[in-house]
């Protein structure tokens, strides 16, 4: 393939280093991110695109753009998408108050040609264009902040990484040919930034010359221009695979927690005694029965101690203290109006439930055919799948005020995890 023309690469080197000293505020940045890949080899079968899978509660792609849009280097984003997600990112945009994103443009055949449409709409003031994959949602604003002053001082940065493994070049038969010095091995990642003059002229002379690249450092190093790495180390990984899904998981829940734990575990405890004239339900059920449990709501034993066991878990307290008997306005009110609360408590404190197992302690009545609609009823006020719910109901054979028909009480331990 041709180079450019020694006077023109000389030309763009002196403007940049021109630019460069005569600047006393930041150069102008636009960055564009794309996301028009199939992701075949997430291999996902429900039908969400890669990007739009969820890393700990949030989809991949969401979290690149909040990083773009948090960093201080970064002036306007622009995105390169498949037509039919246009409208989806548009719903993102308004949802995450997004307004460094500025357009979303079609992709290409390519991911050069998706680059090149969404760099053709850049502001016509900018000095440097930084080129993202948007299923590296780990990118971090340090990282962002460590390329970008790299192209500010040479023209041209890449984030990349040290390689520790010992590399092999296999033939078509997977033999080994030859095993290079690793010593100085490093793979690419992105952000990708060049000066927007360099990457004009190698962008457009490719395109003319049919020349393909792989990556976009692979495109300018092609016309004898210089590009600087950048570490930014192992974590800086492009959501591939499924196996990648949970790295992904892991790393941010390091980076999150900041000392809390990413997972605790409560226990809940309630008990109520069995009276006349009153409904007897358990977990959301009116079961038939000719006695009742007797309490200031519902009395709904198995959900007060789900309850518990999530305030425990929360380190909040106990259910009286949030839902205190005497209090007027919980007269027999639906313990699953209580229990919605409880679901807002995990939400604002950033944790889900990952189960919750559950005991009745009881002589009668029997409650195995009612059990299912149980956990359907738990499942669905705390927005988990039934599976992540377990309910079962034990007697004490005839000991104890449960085993003389006086009572029933329940047993919760859940589980809950950061979102």
């Amino acid at each position: 393939m041709g180079k450019i023309s020694n006077t023109i690469s000389n030309t763009l080197k002196k403007t940049t280093e021109r630019i460069m000293l005569s600047r006393f505020v930041k150069p102008y940045t636009s960055a564009i991110v794309t996301v028009g890949g199939s992701g075949s080899r997430m291999q996902n079968t429900d039908g969400i695109t890669k990007q739009f899978m969820e890393v700990c509660g949030m989809p991949i792609i969401t979290r690149t753009l909040l990083v773009f849009q948090s960093s201080p280097f970064i002036d306007e984003i622009v995105i390169v998408s498949k037509a039919e997600e246009i409208e989806l990112y548009t719903e993102m945009i308004n949802e995450y108050s997004l307004t460094k994103v500025k357009q979303i443009v079609k992709g290409g055949k390519t991911r050069q040609d998706s680059v090149l449409n969404g760099f053709k709409v850049i502001s016509e003031k900018a000095d440097y264009v930084c080129i993202h994959d948007g299923v590296r949602c780990l990118i971090t604003k340090e990282n962002i902040s460590d390329v970008m002053k790299q192209a500010f001082a040479s023209g041209c940065a890449c984030a990349a990484t040290k390689v520790y493994d010992t590399l092999k070049m296999a033939d078509s038969s997977m033999n080994i040919e030859s095993t290079p010095d690793r010593n100085h091995a490093y793979g690419a990642q992105t952000p990708q930034v060049f000066k927007t003059d360099i990457y004009r002229a190698c962008a457009y002379t490719a395109k003319k010359e049919g020349f393909a690249a792989t990556d976009d450092c692979m495109l300018v190093e092609n016309y004898g221009f210089k590009i600087k790495l950048v570490d930014c180390g192992r974590n800086n990984l492009k959501i591939t695979t499924k196996d990648d899904l949970i790295l992904a998981e892991a790393i941010i829940n390091n980076r999150e927690n900041k000392g809390k734990f990413a997972m605790r575990i409560g226990h809940g405890y309630d008990v109520h005694k069995l009276v006349e004239g009153r409904k007897l339900i358990l977990g959301g059920v009116e079961i038939p029965h000719e006695k009742g449990l007797d309490g200031h709501s519902d009395a709904d034993v198995l959900i007060h101690a789900i309850m518990d066991s999530v305030i425990g878990a929360l380190g909040l307290g106990d259910i009286g203290l949030h839902f205190p008997d005497n209090d007027k306005k919980y007269k027999n009110i639906d313990s699953f109006v209580l229990a919605k609360r409880t679901a807002e408590l995990l939400k604002e404190n950033g944790y889900k439930i990952s189960n919750i197992d559950a005991t009745l302690v009881m002589q009668a009545p029997k409650v195995r055919p009612y059990i299912e609609q149980m956990q359907k009823n738990i499942a669905d006020v705390y927005s988990v799948d039934i599976s992540c719910i377990n309910v079962k109901a034990t007697t004490e054979e005839g000991l104890g005020f449960t085993g003389e028909k006086l009572g029933i009480s329940a047993h919760s331990v859940c589980l809950i995890t950061k979102l």
